[in-house]
């Protein structure tokens, strides 16, 4: 298990995870450079006090990031990860899946699976309903980066740029809402998580993690139109897996 108790630990960890993926061509590393990013987002958000309780908002984000931190050690190592993040690693040597595929997959298992349990140890029982403004503060903190993660992706993928022009940016809305309705569904377990007894929570956990299982296969393997979509976006993609874990960082 990884031995991290503030976000600077966190931060430096997913360096060294960053400059591994980067040497190995693992595309590992694409989530990993956009979880920095977010993280780093939510620590300013700490020091421009715009949490009330910094201290635990910290202590959240700490284990929320344990636990992303603690999956891809035991996935190295080939020891136990819970379903949903095995989906994800494995899909890392697909050569078939785009850039934002393999990103969204790790905010998937992340923010549906990870984040709620997280809430929960943070604020056990009652506690946890204290927390719900400053949860609901990173909703902003990370719609604030969608612009900036998508002006990374269109160096990615160049046509990117061009459709962000016809659509005047309306994906941006998408993109924000999808997330959100993500952390809204993960605030809904957390409460439940922090007041159920230790059975009831495992058994709860299991449920959440074959859903996020699931939406892993349909990101995947959307369909068939969908996938003809993708396969042309893959077919203009910087093919440099180095180098687009650099233009995501």
């Amino acid at each position: 298990m990884t031995t991290i108790t503030t976000i600077d630990a966190v931060i430096k960890k997913l360096d060294e995870i960053i400059s591994d993926a980067r040497q190995t061509n693992s595309r590992q590393g694409y989530f990993a450079a956009l979880y920095r990013r977010m993280t780093i987002a939510v620590q300013q958000g700490i020091n421009e006090n715009r949490f009330k309780d910094a201290a635990r908002m910290e202590m959240l984000d700490v284990i929320f990031a344990k636990r992303y931190l603690d999956a891809y050690e035991n996935y190295r190592n080939k020891l136990p990860v819970t379903s949903g993040w095995k989906t994800a690693f494995d899909a890392c040597n697909n050569n078939n899946l785009t850039v934002l595929q393999h990103l969204i997959l790790g905010v998937n298992t992340h923010i549906n699976l990870d984040l709620s349990i997280a809430a929960a140890e943070t604020a056990p029982g009652e506690k946890v309903l204290d927390m719900q403004y400053d949860y609901e503060q990173i909703n902003d903190i990370i719609a604030s980066l969608t612009g900036e993660v998508q002006d990374k992706l269109t160096k990615v993928w160049w046509p990117l740029r061009l459709l962000r022009n016809i659509a005047n940016n309306k994906q941006d809305a998408v993109i924000n809402f999808s997330i959100t309705a993500a952390r809204k569904a993960a605030w809904a377990n957390a409460i439940a998580l922090a007041n159920e007894t230790d059975g009831q929570k495992n058994n709860h956990i299991h449920t959440i993690d074959q859903t996020v299982t699931g939406l892993a296969n349909g990101i995947i393997n959307p369909g068939f139109f969908v996938n003809m979509l993708l396969k042309a976006v893959r077919f203009f993609e910087n093919k440099d897996i180095g180098k687009n874990i650099t233009l995501i960082s």
